[in-house]
């Protein structure tokens, strides 16, 4: 039999009609719960018959689930994204297995083999914990491993900028269609992303708006499609809690980066811990956990020392802890800054690994 990967869209779709009906539902752009029990209940083809009578979905929803999928070949190639049905080998075998998974998944790029690292958090992140996703980010490239996250503001971007500045790959699953740049900030991420080998993903067709429920629901992609989930800084509630609780939900690892009790971005992980997530203190601590489920790493990924602490150091900290004067820790500060090995931040310095976006 000739693998799924090895034809064209067009040649599967002339092939299996149940293809062709699948990814006419897709194109509904319907909540993924919907489209779920609408293949359950009625299968593919009788899922479009029903969205086309406007039963389910929209007005909208039924005239995009009206477009035979083979008039959607051209413009798919033209816009270089690929599909993977559940199924498929190239598909993510752990996600596929999953009650609820999307049945179909547009995908740019390539989605890259080996074991994978989910890092999530907040958007409204700390200093600390920006730099500490970077950090992060930077250390699972560094050790071979995929870095899986979402491609939002804060702790997503740091993260998926640590790993582009050590040339490593990741996957970022969206929440809109793959030609809507959101947040648009990161479109250049975004491509650098694809142009180091990686993908970026989605459940929803082209041209879909990036409206706020279809973000929770891309979250059980990227736990779904991880060995592990890192939180480095998360609220009690928001999407990094939420691909926790999946994971959890999964059987997939969940680690989380301890925080300041008084910090609201620090209340999310301090309860993971609280309810058994294991905590995480810096790049090398998280290495030396994930190689426990992982494996090892063929080369110990490079990790800032620990001249500089990873929730920063004031001058006054730095002259009181190391025997010198405050001018004397100003100035090795300010070497420090002007060799690219901290950043400032307000009265604080942060080790940086590459400044996040």
């Amino acid at each position: 039999m000739t693998d799924s990967r090895d034809r064209s869209l067009s040649e599967r779709l002339a092939d299996d009609e149940a293809l062709g009906w699948r990814l006419q539902l897709a194109y509904a752009g319907l909540h993924p719960d919907s489209t779920a029990a609408l293949l359950d209940a009625h299968g593919a083809e009788g899922a479009v018959a029903r969205v086309q009578a406007a039963r389910s979905g929209s007005t909208r929803a039924a005239e995009a689930a009206a477009v035979p999928a083979m008039a959607r070949v051209a413009a798919l190639a033209a816009s270089g994204m690929t599909l993977q049905f559940r199924g498929d080998p190239g598909y993510p075998p752990h996600l596929a297995e999953l009650p609820g998974a999307p049945d179909v998944l547009f995908v740019r790029g390539s989605w890259p083999s080996g074991p994978a690292v989910a890092v999530v958090g907040t958007r409204r992140c700390t200093a600390y914990g920006r730099n500490l996703a970077t950090a992060y980010g930077h250390t699972i490239a560094d050790a071979g491993w995929v870095l899986v996250s979402g491609l939002a503001r804060g702790i997503d971007g740091a993260a998926h900028c640590g790993t582009v500045a050590a040339s490593g790959k990741g996957v970022a699953v969206l929440g809109c269609g793959l030609d809507v740049a959101y947040p648009r900030e990161h479109a250049s991420l975004r491509d650098e992303l694809l142009a180091g080998g990686g993908a970026v993903v989605s459940e929803y067709p082209p041209g879909t708006p990036p409206e706020a429920w279809r973000f929770p629901p891309r979250n059980r992609i990227i736990s779904g499609s991880s060995q592990a989930v890192v939180v480095v800084e998360a609220a009690v509630k928001g999407g990094a809690l939420i691909t926790a609780t999946l994971a959890l939900d999964q059987g997939v690892p969940v680690f989380a980066t301890p925080g300041d009790v008084g910090k609201a971005a620090a209340a999310g992980c301090n309860l993971l811990i609280r309810d058994g997530a294991h905590p995480v203190l810096d790049p090398a601590d998280l290495v030396a956990e994930l190689e426990l489920i992982l494996g090892p790493v063929a080369k110990k990924p490079k990790v800032a020392a620990d001249e500089f602490p990873w929730e920063g150091i004031t001058i006054d900290r730095m002259a009181s802890s190391r025997g010198l004067g405050v001018a004397e820790a100003a100035a090795t500060l300010a070497r420090a800054e002007s060799a690219g090995a901290v950043v400032r931040r307000g009265d604080r310095f942060y080790p940086t690994v590459d400044e996040a976006r």
